[in-house]
């Protein structure tokens, strides 16, 4: 069962558009190997604008990701690719259906 999530908002840099959608979904690779968290989705929500919705059990799995390598490297690439730096919301899962 989830718990816990993150919602992050992103909004790309004019003309990075593509390697925003690149970067993430190659990040799956890396958040498939990330045992606290249970659900991950790479979001597209309209031409420049991207997110990331991503569920863990407990405040362990969360802060686990937060600290992944999805992290570390999204940051490390934020100036280059985002307008802004990301928003990252920490959110509580009130109800979910997973598989």
């Amino acid at each position: 069962m989830v718990k816990v999530g993150l919602l992050v908002r992103l909004e790309a840099k004019p003309g990075k558009e593509g390697e925003v959608a690149s970067f993430l979904k190659g990040a799956l690779e890396a958040v498939q190997q990330e045992p606290g968290t249970t659900a991950w989705f790479a979001l597209r929500l309209g031409e420049s604008t991207f997110g990331i919705f991503d569920a863990s059990p407990d405040e362990a799995g969360r802060q686990a990701h937060l600290n992944g390598e999805v992290a570390k490297a999204l940051m490390a690439k934020a100036a280059e690719f985002f307008v802004k730096p990301p928003m990252i919301e920490k959110a509580d899962v009130l109800a979910a259906k997973l598989p």
